[in-house]
């Protein structure tokens, strides 16, 4: 299947990394395809983060230190001063 590349930006990036590797142009943008496809199904999904920064949150934490979460410590916390 034939494939062109109509960006004459990206036609001379794929030009200079074909010829640094002294390979084909097809074989360079395929190589470069490949290695971004790696890294970023090697990356952790936002949920992922999202829940490993809880957790390390929590582990930071210690319940026993701080003060209820009692209505009378909410409504001090909009107490105007």
């Amino acid at each position: 299947m034939a494939f062109h590349i109509k960006n004459p930006e990206t036609d001379a990036l794929a030009r200079k990394v074909a010829a640094l590797k002294k390979i084909g142009l097809t074989e360079a943008v395929h190589a470069a395809l490949a290695h971004e496809l790696e890294r970023e199904q090697g990356k952790p999904s936002l949920v992922n983060l999202g829940i490993q920064f809880c957790r390390d949150l929590r582990a930071k934490g210690n319940p026993h230190q701080g003060q209820p979460a009692d209505k009378a410590f909410r409504d001090s916390l909009y107490e105007d001063t």
